[in-house]
């Protein structure tokens, strides 16, 4: 009984960790604030992101056309009915989205990091 609780607990750490198939979502981009939701110094340049639910340090590769780029979950919102991401501007700029503002764009669960070490 304990090798099956072990191996279902296995399986659920790799299903958690593998990467999700692309889903079309509406993205805007914020470039404010001084600090994001984790607990960080906000950074306009860095390529963080907000989401309403996947937990910090959850990475997406987000593309735009033919441009794409790896961003860090580290902020909450966005808190308008029908966006899904928010960009830093930085992030906004490196994929060509910041003049429309408002772009659909891919998202794909590649990976998670340890959020980082705050400084005392």
């Amino acid at each position: 009984m304990r090798n099956i609780t072990k191996a279902l607990a296995l399986g659920g750490l790799l299903l958690m960790t593998s990467p999700v198939k692309a889903e079309k979502v509406l993205s805007s981009w914020y470039d404010y604030g001084p600090l994001t939701a984790n607990g960080e110094k906000f950074d306009k340049n860095s390529l963080t992101a907000a989401h309403k639910t996947l937990p910090f340090g959850t990475l997406l590769r987000v593309t735009y056309k033919d441009k794409s780029i790896v961003v860090r979950i580290n902020d909450r919102g966005p808190f308008i009915r029908g966006r899904t991401l928010d960009l830093t501007i930085g992030a906004a700029r490196q994929i060509g989205c910041v003049e429309i503002g408002l772009c659909w764009v891919d998202i794909e669960i590649v990976g998670k990091v340890d959020p980082p070490v705050k400084k005392k």
